[in-house]
C-alpha cells in the first residue's frame, strides 16, 4: 500500500568525507523540500551537496563550494526529487563541523 510521510533527517558533524543525508530504498520517492546548513565551528568553510545515484559513488552536485560563513546558516529551499536507492550527501572541503536538516516528503509505490 502506498502512504506519503513528512519526515527529516538530522546529521550534525558534517566533514571532509561524504555523509549520507538520505540513504534511499527501492520503492520509495523521496522529495526534498528544505535543506538547512548551519557551521557550528567558529570557522568559514565551504560545503557540497550532491546525489550519489543508486549508491553507486556517480555523484551529480547540486551545490559545489557554496560557500558558508563562521557561524552562519545556508538554506537551499529549492524542490528536487530522488528515488529508489539514491543517496543524498554532503562534503565540506576541510576539517569543519557543520549540521545539516533536510525535511522531505517520503513517498512508498
Amino acid at each position: 500500500m502506498a502512504s506519503e510521510i513528512l519526515s527529516y533527517t538530522l546529521t550534525a558533524g558534517v566533514s571532509n568525507s561524504e555523509s549520507v543525508l538520505i540513504n534511499g530504498v527501492n520503492g520509495h520517492t523521496y522529495t526534498i523540500l528544505s535543506i538547512i546548513i548551519t557551521e557550528t565551528a567558529g570557522a568559514a568553510e565551504t560545503v557540497d551537496l550532491y546525489i550519489d545515484e543508486d549508491g553507486g559513488g556517480t555523484d551529480y552536485e547540486l551545490l559545489s563550494d557554496q560557500a558558508l560563513a563562521a557561524n552562519a546558516t545556508f538554506v537551499f529551499n529549492d524542490k528536487f526529487v530522488i528515488t529508489d536507492t539514491d543517496h543524498l550527501c554532503a562534503a565540506t572541503a576541510s576539517s569543519a563541523d557543520v549540521d545539516i536538516v533536510v525535511s522531505f516528503l517520503d513517498q512508498t509505490r
